[in-house]
Formats: structure tokens, C-alpha cells, sequence
């Protein structure tokens, strides 16, 4: 039966140490999410700038990363996944450490731009590496690679309030000697994956979107991150807490996000189905995102709040991620790119636009305006629900271990780059749903 499992599942923790090694550098580039929290306000008072100019260090950042998101498949067809990896960290501990030594604002803000290159270099790169290392099957390789997003952004936060109680400029230099290590265990651990037999074009990540599946995915996923990006972005400066205390909420709250997004994320998708699990999901972190609007002022209800949104987060990046590698007809880090740079472009604008918002209105605004994008992702969500059905049922057979149908031609217009076969088909059965 296609909704049944075929023996015990694979445990996603017994994998080569190549996917360690990569996995390792996923937890440590992911801290750089959460890393800046604690010291954003640190930052506004050292170098007299305002919480709106202070939230373009995730605005440039993310921002950059979902552009440069659309070369990552040109990059990596033609040097290779394990080069573009290296690459990519390169970039992360070179700009990382500028962003340290500059002396203001706009230095830091352009040095976390630089970082959001090697940032989607590495990240589109290091989730088709994982795949296609890992064993356990597809399913296994998102729960891992999404444990290590979860420890990272946990972490992030706990390393940015010890080090930026010493310094602000602690924890931009603590993630480039990470990150140096993890380009190091790459380089020695990973060992070179076939280049595939069709060159990446440029163009491939938007001509992918005229997919209306993919595209319904990413514009809800646009939604969602801005919404999480308001709350990671601007919730730091109504708390008014020091770098350590704001450290221990964040981590709290990205405990919850790894937690759900290996534990709770599969659980739910068990019983409830991918459809379901979704819209709950969005409907509830809307209703968090509220509470947090309405008591934005009360700073126990905020702080309560802030970190149980943890449990909403962990859930949607597990999930939807799998519905995305899974609903569109490309090869998969083509979906992943297309993905990131619609999804990214509403993470890096929400912390901007939310320090415009208050500087206009009031510091309850941006909040609403985070819970209401929540609701317009749950409408475009729903426009596309025989694509979440066509996913479920395709993640139901690669469980049990049948063969998935290729996907039908008008599922995949002609400017649709998945037909040919890459590096990570051969690694993945059942590759994509039909629409």
C-alpha cells in the first residue's frame, strides 16, 4: 500500500561523515541567521544608528541571498558541488570577519551583503549535497539537514549573547573561525560529486517558477518568512533585555525550532497529512504572531510568545521544504534555488519594513502586519491544494519504496530545466510529483 512504510524507517542520524562534515557547516552557517539578534540593539547604541538602519543587517543579507540564489545551479554545474561548497564558506569567513573590524554601520551592513553570496553558494549547494550523500532516503536527508538549520539558529543566538556581551563584533569573528573549520572538514571529508550531464543556466530558478506548483509554495513561503522575519528582526528591540538575556530567549526559542522540525514536523505529518499540517500550522503562528501584536509592550507575554513561535517555525521549514522538493518537475536544486530567492526576498524585507512601520505608526504595526501575511499565505496556500495533494501521495509511495511517475508535460513547460538527468536523480528515487 502506498501510505504504509516498508519496515522500520531509516535512521537519519547513521550517515557518512561526509554529511556530518557538510551538516556541521549547515549548524554553523545557520547560526549566522540568529547570531546578530542579541546584539542589534548593542549595535543601534555603539554606532548611534537607528533600529530601522540596524534591521538592514538582515535586510542586505537575506536579501542578497535570495538574488544570488538564481546562479547558484550556473555555479555549481560547472565547478562542481563540492567546489561551490568551498566557495561559498570562503565568501562567509572573509565577509564575517570584515563585518568585525568595520567601523560602522554601512560597513557592516555592505559585509553582510558579501556574506549573503557565499550564504546561497553554500546553502542551495550544501541541501543537493546532502541528498545525494545521505542514506536513508530523501525523507531521512531534509530531517537531518533541517536538524542542522535547527541547531543553528538555536546556537546563533546563545553564541551572539556571550560573545556580544564582551563585544558586538564577537560574534562576526567567532563565525568566521567556525566557518574556516567547516571549509577545512568539507574540503578533507567530501569527496567530489559528478558534475551533471546538462550545464545550469542562469535563467533555470525563474524560468522553474512559471510552474504553478512551485510557485504557489514559494509565495506562501514568501509569507511565512515574512512574518518570521519580522518577529526575528524587530521582536529584539521591544524586549529591551541585554545581549546574554536576549540570547537565552532566542535559544529557547530555536530549541523549539529544531525540536519540531525533526520530532514534531513528521509526527504531525503522519496523522494529519502535508495539507492539513500546513494550513494549522500557518493558521496558528498567525494567532502567535497577534498575540505578539496586541502585547508587544508586555514584555513576559512577548518574550512567552516570541519563543513558543519556535514550535511553528521548526514545523513549517521541515514540511514545507519536503512539499517543495517534491511538487515541482526540475531537478532539485533548481526547485531549491527557485525556492530561496522567492522566500528570501520576504525574510530580507521584513525587518526593514518593520523599522519603517514603527518609525510611522507604532511598534504593535509590524506585527500585525506580520500575522495578516500569514493569513494571505493560507489563500495563495489553498489556490494550489491539488499540487500538496499530488505531494502527499508522492511522499507516500517513495515511503513505501514504489516508483513515482515522471511528471506529465504540461506539469513541466519547456522552460522548465528538469529533464534531463543530473547528479541527484541518480541518487534519489521517485523524484518528483506529477502535477
Amino acid at each position: 500500500m502506498a501510505g504504509r512504510t516498508a519496515g522500520p524507517a531509516a535512521n537519519p542520524l547513521k550517515q557518512p561523515k561526509a554529511v556530518f562534515a557538510v551538516a556541521f557547516a549547515c549548524v554553523v552557517s545557520f547560526m549566522g541567521i540568529g547570531l546578530v539578534d542579541p546584539i542589534l540593539p548593542a549595535i543601534s547604541e555603539d554606532l548611534d544608528a537607528s533600529p530601522s538602519q540596524v534591521t538592514l543587517l538582515f535586510t542586505s543579507y537575506l536579501v542578497v541571498t535570495a538574488v544570488a540564489m538564481l546562479i547558484t545551479g550556473w555555479v555549481s554545474s560547472r565547478i562542481g558541488a563540492k567546489r561551490t561548497l568551498l566557495v561559498g564558506l570562503a565568501i562567509i569567513v572573509v565577509f564575517s570577519a570584515l563585518a568585525g573590524a568595520s567601523g560602522s554601520i554601512d560597513g557592516i551592513v555592505g559585509f553582510r551583503a558579501g556574506w549573503g553570496v557565499g550564504n546561497a553558494l553554500f546553502i542551495a549547494t550544501s541541501l543537493a549535497v546532502i541528498v545525494a550523500s545521505a542514506s536513508g532516503g530523501f525523507a531521512g536527508a531534509i530531517i537531518l539537514y533541517e536538524t542542522a538549520l535547527g541547531l543553528g539558529i538555536a546556537m546563533g543566538p546563545l553564541v551572539g549573547g556571550l560573545l556580544g556581551h564582551i563585544s558586538w563584533r564577537g560574534p562576526f569573528f567567532g563565525v568566521a573561525a567556525l566557518m574556516a573549520i567547516a571549509m577545512i572538514a568539507t574540503w578533507v571529508l567530501v569527496e567530489p560529486l559528478p558534475k551533471p550531464e546538462r550545464k545550469g543556466r542562469l535563467t533555470d530558478p525563474l524560468r522553474a517558477l512559471r510552474h504553478r506548483g512551485l510557485l504557489t509554495m514559494s509565495l506562501t513561503a514568501l509569507c511565512y518568512n515574512w512574518a518570521f522575519f519580522t518577529v526575528l528582526g524587530y521582536a529584539p528591540f521591544p524586549m529591551e533585555l541585554g545581549a546574554i538575556q536576549l540570547g537565552f530567549v532566542f535559544t529557547g526559542w530555536g530549541l523549539l525550532v529544531a525540536l519540531f522540525s525533526v520530532v514534531g514536523a513528521p509526527w504531525l505529518q503522519s496523522r494529519l497529512g502535508l495539507a492539513r499540517t500546513l494550513y494549522a500550522n500557518l493558521a496558528l503562528f498567525a494567532v502567535v504572531v497577534l498575540v505578539i501584536a496586541v502585547w508587544t509592550t508586555t514584555k513576559p507575554v512577548l518574550i512567552c510568545a516570541v519563543i513558543v513561535a519556535g514550535v511553528f517555525i521548526g514545523i513549517n521549514n521541515t514540511v514545507t521544504t519536503q512539499a517543495v522538493m517534491t511538487v515541482a518537475p526540475v531537478e532539485r536544486p533548481v526547485a531549491s534555488a527557485a525556492y530561496g530567492f522567492v522566500r528570501f526576498i520576504g525574510g530580507g524585507l521584513a525587518p526593514f519594513a518593520a523599522g519603517k512601520l514603527v518609525e510611522a505608526s507604532n511598534v504593535h504595526v509590524p506585527f500585525y502586519v506580520g500575522s495578516g501575511a500569514l493569513v494571505l499565505g493560507i489563500a495563495i496556500l489553498a489556490t494550489g491544494h491539488r499540487f500538496l495533494e499530488n505531494a502527499e501521495r508522492t511522499q507516500a509511495a517513495e515511503a513505501a519504496g514504489h516508483e513515482v511517475p515522471a511528471p506529465e508535460a504540461e506539469s513541466a513547460p519547456d522552460a522548465a530545466p528538469g529533464t534531463e538527468p543530473g547528479e541527484h536523480q541518480a541518487t534519489v528515487p521517485a523524484d518528483r510529483a506529477t502535477e
